[in-house]
């Protein structure tokens, strides 16, 4: 039998942090009435999928509409001639987007600042880094067939399509998805959609190494749910599939579609299908930031679980003036765990793409940040920072091989071979390079800089 110490003085306390838990933050759905332009929509119109696809704001005059006097003059002109001489991507917000702004406040707002980038906002000597590239992933040479990325050893990405309910300036498919803007005419398939996701189909079956298939765009939200129900039924009859990925920033931006009864139907009958059979879908999603998270996607996210959802996690991206701070990454994950139920997941540098430098954050900065992250939530509800390198895949930040800090270079390794370099010798042992944004190196990193950029510049003009 045990004895009871006595005189023992426990002096474990709730010690003073650098992050203050609980959140002072209220999970409260913003009042879209407070906006003039949506100042007699009904509770009922507000909720409906429909609705909210019908009143997305499309272009410069229907955002004023939209905010009013809220949407001053500079920032409608500094959006004007983003839009005009820089931008990537074309507007396209919905009005639960919009919600999620601070109308009093709409040049700092990190929503805004994300979903309709100003041209102000962007770096005035640095805009895009000088090896920015349009799919700086190199996923298109990485298709099996059209749309499908065959880039590591056991997954793929099946791009179904090439739209989405909302548009974000730093989207990573820049070159594909969307309209065209005034800088940038897209891609787009060549191939009609019912043979591409066919063809899709046929190099899965015949590729049993691949196990794990994840389903985006563009963004399934804008897929029709029996379009989206016959391509997943038809992957969960290949025997080699066992994990489905979902991918919708849908979730986030319309998260009324995903409370639509005939979506719900045919997400219930997948999820069903999945479980007797022994494979996982789960739904992955994008929130860059915590005023995103309400309860209207908590509502959403809760419909997903009880229909069958295997998870359902975050893919956010690392961006300055967004979320790259302790507390702002902090406080949208804990307001994902503790009312959504949205399981953080990992947090991307921003990609290399054109006009995307202000947004993106060094390597040395993601690293210091993993760290002042780590403790504070459950071990499996703390986000990993990631690096997707060119030509090698995501790699956690601390993964780092050797690190030129002067001029920004980052060198990695890889442990497989992509389907580009499958007769590569050099493949498991060269170093891959990333490259931190210009603006944050120091002068002489800064100096090498424009002085390539120049070198290049006179090499690309005819003799």
């Amino acid at each position: 039998m045990t004895k009871a110490v006595k005189n023992v003085e426990f002096k474990a306390r709730a010690a003073e942090q650098p992050f203050t838990y609980p959140l002072k933050r209220e999970f409260v759905e913003p009042d879209w009435r407070r906006l003039p332009g949506y100042k007699d929509v009904t509770k009922e119109q507000w909720e409906s999928a429909v609705w909210q696809r019908r009143s997305t704001v499309k272009n410069l005059k229907e955002l004023k509409a939209a905010f009013g006097g809220f949407l001053k003059d500079d920032l409608l002109e500094s959006l004007e001639k983003d839009q005009k001489d820089i931008a990537t991507m074309s507007i396209l917000v919905p009005p639960q987007m919009l919600n999620t702004m601070n109308e009093k406040d709409l040049w700092s707002d990190p929503v805004r600042r994300y979903m309709l980038p100003a041209f102000k906002d962007r770096h005035p000597v640095w805009p895009s880094h000088p090896l920015a590239s349009r799919d700086s992933l190199h996923e298109a040479e990485m298709w099996a067939a059209e749309g499908l990325t065959h880039r590591y050893p056991t997954k793929v990405l099946a791009e179904l399509l090439s739209t989405c309910p909302q548009y974000c300036g730093h989207c990573t498919r820049m070159d594909l998805v969307g309209n065209d803007t005034a800088q940038v005419k897209k891609f787009g398939f060549a191939t009609p959609q019912k043979e591409r996701l066919e063809k899709m189909l046929e190099y899965l079956r015949k590729t049993p190494q691949v196990r794990d298939v994840v389903v985006s765009g563009g963004d399934i939200a804008n897929l029709p749910i029996a379009q989206l129900e016959a391509f997943v039924d038809a992957l969960l009859e290949i025997p080699n599939i066992r994990d489905i990925r979902l991918a919708t920033k849908g979730l986030i931006a319309i998260p009324q579609h995903f409370l639509q009864e005939d979506v719900q139907r045919g997400l219930g009958r997948l999820f069903k299908k999945a479980f007797d059979r022994g494979v996982d879908i789960a739904v992955h999603t994008h929130i860059n930031h915590a005023n995103q998270v309400t309860p209207l996607v908590g509502k959403a996210v809760k419909r997903l679980h009880e229909l069958g959802a295997r998870d359902v996690r975050n893919q956010g991206v690392l961006m300055r003036g967004i979320n790259a701070t302790q507390k702002d990454l902090l406080e949208l994950c804990f307001m994902m765990v503790d009312h959504a139920k949205i399981m953080p997941y990992y947090f991307y540098m921003c990609d290399i793409i054109p006009s995307a430098e202000h947004w993106r954050v060094p390597i040395h900065d993601a690293q210091k940040l993993q760290h002042d992250i780590m403790g504070y939530l459950p071990g499996f509800a703390t986000p990993r920072l990631v690096c997707d390198v060119p030509f090698v895949g995501k790699r956690w930040v601390q993964q780092v091989k050797h690190y030129d800090l002067e001029n920004g270079i980052s060198y990695w390794t890889k442990n497989y071979r992509t389907s580009i370099e499958a007769d590569s010798p050099e493949a498991l042992t060269k170093l891959y390079e990333y490259y931190d944004p210009v603006d944050t190196l120091p002068p002489a990193g800064q100096e090498y800089w424009r002085k390539r950029k120049a070198e290049e510049a006179a090499a690309a003009k005819p003799a």
